[in-house]
C-alpha cells in the first residue's frame, strides 16, 4: 500500500472516530459547556493548533467573545472583545463565510491588537462560521495549524464539526426557552405556581439541613375586582404586570418573586426569620400606598394589598403548609383591615 494512501485511512478513521464522540456527545447531553468542549477538544487534537478558541456573538452589542480559549493566550483572549467585521473573526461572523489563511500579515482584515494584548504571534488562522439559518452564531478559530496539511477533506471535516457546534446552540437555547416558559408568568414576567412549589421543597430540604429559617409572603391586591370592571381587562393586565415589577424591585437577588394566580403573589425569603420578613413587607406595603399605576394611560391607579406571613420552621414544615398559613393570615387581613399584614401566630399589625 503506498504510504499517502495510508495516511489516508489513518485520518479517515480518526474522522471517523472523533464524529462518532461528538455525536455521542450531541445525543448523551443537554449540557452546552460539555458539549462545546467535546468539538473543541476534537478539533484541537485533529488539526493541532497553538491556540484554538470560540468566539461567540453578543446580539445584544454586536460583539464577538471568547466563550472557549485554548493555549498560551487564553487567560487574556477571555477580557477581550472584537467588534462584529473587526479581525478576521469579526469578518466571518459578519459575512457567514469560512477564511483560511496561510499568512494573516497579508490580509488587511486582521487586527493586530490581539496579537499586542496576549504577546503571541499569529502566523496563519482557520476561520469558520457557526451558522444558524439567517444568522451566525460564533466563530471557530485555530491559529497557528499546519494549513500545508489542508486539503478539500479537512476543509469538509472541520465545517461539519462546526455545523455540530451550531446544532449544538440551536438545541440549548431552544430547551432554555421553553424551560423560560414552562416555570413564568407570561403577563408579569415573574415564577408562576407551579414553579412556587419546586422552589419551595428545594428551599425546605436546604432549610431543614443547614438549620436556616426561611419566611413566605402571600400578597392578594385589595378591590383588585374594581378595576377589571371598571379599565377593562387589558388594564387590569397592565396593572398586574407593573405590581409583579415593583415587588421584584424591593427584594434581595437571592429572594424569589412569584405570580401564584389572579392577582395573588408570593414572595420567598430564603434565610430569613421572622422580624427580617415584617420589615420586606412591610416595604412592599409601603412601596404600594406610595405608588400610581397605569400612568402611561393617564389612569395614576393607586393599589392597596393584603399581605400574609408565616415562616419555616416555626409556623409551619412543608411546602404546602407553610403556603397555606401565610395564605390564612392573608384572609385574616382581607376580611378585617385591608392594606396591612398578618403574621403567622402574632395577628394583624397595629
Amino acid at each position: 500500500m503506498p504510504e499517502g494512501t495510508g495516511t489516508q485511512l489513518t485520518r479517515q478513521r480518526q474522522e471517523l472516530s472523533i464524529f462518532h464522540d461528538v455525536a455521542k456527545a450531541l445525543t448523551s447531553s443537554l449540557d452546552l459547556d460539555s458539549i462545546l468542549q467535546t468539538i473543541m477538544e476534537k478539533m484541537a487534537e485533529y488539526f493541532r493548533p497553538d491556540t484554538w478558541s470560540l468566539l461567540m456573538v453578543d446580539e445584544q452589542k454586536n460583539e464577538l467573545y471568547f466563550a472557549i480559549a485554548v493555549g498560551p493566550a487564553a487567560e487574556t483572549l477571555r477580557d477581550i472583545r472584537l467588534k462584529v467585521g473587526e479581525g478576521i473573526a469579526g469578518w466571518v461572523a459578519k459575512h457567514g463565510e469560512q477564511v483560511i489563511l496561510p499568512d494573516v500579515e497579508s490580509d488587511p482584515r486582521f487586527a493586530k491588537r490581539i496579537d499586542e494584548a496576549t504577546q503571541c504571534e499569529t502566523r496563519s488562522v482557520i476561520c469558520v462560521p457557526l451558522r444558524s439559518r439567517l444568522r451566525v452564531l460564533g466563530v471557530i478559530q485555530l491559529v497557528n495549524a499546519d494549513i500545508s496539511q489542508f486539503s478539500e477533506q479537512e476543509v469538509f471535516f472541520l465545517q461539519a464539526l462546526c455545523d455540530y457546534a451550531a446544532i449544538a446552540i440551536e438545541n440549548a437555547r431552544w430547551v432554555e426557552k421553553i424551560q423560560e416558559l414552562t416555570i413564568t408568568d407570561d403577563c408579569t414576567g415573574l415564577y408562576n405556581a407551579r414553579h412556587l412549589y419546586k422552589t419551595l421543597e428545594t428551599e425546605v430540604y436546604r432549610s431543614s439541613r443547614f438549620g436556616y429559617e426561611f419566611s413566605v409572603l402571600f400578597i392578594d391586591l385589595d378591590h383588585f375586582k374594581q378595576v377589571n370592571d371598571t379599565h377593562g381587562h387589558l388594564i387590569g393586565s397592565k396593572l398586574l404586570s407593573e405590581i409583579g415589577y415593583l415587588v421584584k424591585a424591593q427584594l434581595r437577588l437571592i429572594d424569589f418573586a412569584f405570580r401564584y394566580g389572579g392577582d395573588e403573589f408570593v414572595v420567598l425569603l430564603p434565610q430569613t426569620g421572622k422580624d427580617q420578613a415584617l420589615v420586606v413587607a412591610k416595604r412592599l406595603r409601603d412601596a404600594l400606598r406610595a405608588s400610581c399605576f397605569c400612568r402611561d394611560e393617564s389612569l395614576n391607579l393607586n393599589v392597596r394589598a393584603s399581605i400574609g406571613l408565616a415562616t419555616y420552621p416555626h409556623d409551619a414544615r412543608d411546602a404546602h403548609e407553610i403556603i397555606r398559613q401565610a395564605d390564612e393570615m392573608m384572609y385574616v387581613v382581607k376580611n378585617t383591615t385591608r392594606d396591612n399584614i398578618g403574621i403567622a401566630q402574632r395577628g394583624v399589625m397595629k
